[in-house]
């Protein structure tokens, strides 16, 4: 459904993604992994087509990622980008106009769930508060692809919880989800597959299934594996 091939990503003399290469399936949950500054942000960005790769392809259905592939992909990103005069209904009303997937029902279902209110102006909005009205607007879209960039930082531990379920929720045979985090512990009960960024390069691509079951390994022991520079034995 989505795929990267090769794509390099260079700012003036530093490389943030070097030949990345990956397909995404539908029906499959994507966790995307690595430390701060290893790349994840700008891979994303790049799939949802709001950055143009320097060189290599990033093809949705098998067609470059532009305008078109903007209707059936939906980016949550780690930035604020509301205006401080919106409210939160005024926000989904926003979405609904740029979006034909979008659901207003659902979107106020999903604030509902996150104990926001319609009539709450985002400038008076906690990060966290922030955090959860941006994975209510951004799931109430009924995409193909879903991108969330560190859905869970700056949410409380309980909040956490209800986001995975609602992700969940929303995964399906249709649909593929993707979410970068550097918080590993918290995608483990939701991912089926870990893709491992370091330095800007794809580290590994892990079943998480076969990762438990052949080698005994959980995505946390691979993790520090990978970046600590250690070998978890089982």
């Amino acid at each position: 459904m989505l795929e990267s091939r090769n794509i390099v990503k260079k700012f003036l003399n530093k490389t943030a993604v070097d030949g990345i290469s990956v397909k995404l399936s539908p029906g499959r949950v994507y966790a995307m992994l690595g430390p701060n500054g290893s790349g994840k942000t700008t891979w994303m960005k790049m799939a949802a087509g709001l950055i143009k790769p320097t060189s290599g392809e990033m093809l949705y259905e098998g067609t470059p990622v532009g305008i078109e592939s903007r209707k059936h992909i939906t980016y949550m990103s780690t930035e604020p980008y509301f205006y401080t005069w919106m409210t939160a209904g005024d926000a989904g009303r926003y979405y609904a106009d740029f979006f034909e997937d979008f659901h207003m029902d659902s979107y106020l279902s999903l604030l509902e769930r996150m104990e926001l209110r319609p009539e709450m102006k985002t400038r008076s909005l906690s990060s966290g508060m922030m955090a959860k009205m941006k994975i209510a607007v951004t799931l109430a879209r009924d995409a193909r692809v879903y991108l969330l960039d560190e859905p869970f930082n700056g949410i409380d531990l309980l909040a956490r919880d209800e986001i995975r379920q609602t992700i969940l929720e929303r995964a399906g045979e249709d649909k593929t989800m993707m979410l970068s985090s550097h918080l590993v512990e918290e995608m483990e009960a939701i991912a089926d597959t870990a893709l491992f960024i370091k330095d800007g390069r794809l580290a590994e691509e892990a079943d998480l299934e076969a990762l438990r079951t052949e080698r005994g390994l959980s995505m946390a022991d691979r993790y520090r594996e990978i970046y600590g520079h250690t070998e978890v034995r089982a």
